[in-house]
């Protein structure tokens, strides 16, 4: 599952602009990107803890 997630970030960092349509000039959809995956990867060690 873990991979799954990291693979569909990456597709979504990378390509998400192009898939989606959205424009992204100053960077702030690619920084809550990486925040929201940075906060579920420490949420699911909390919990698996």
């Amino acid at each position: 599952m873990a991979g799954l997630a990291m693979v569909m970030f990456i597709a979504l960092f990378t390509f998400g602009g192009q898939y989606f349509g959205w424009t992204d000039s100053g960077g702030w959809i690619q920084l809550s990107l990486v925040s929201s995956f940075i906060f579920g990867i420490i949420c699911g060690f909390r919990v698996k803890d």
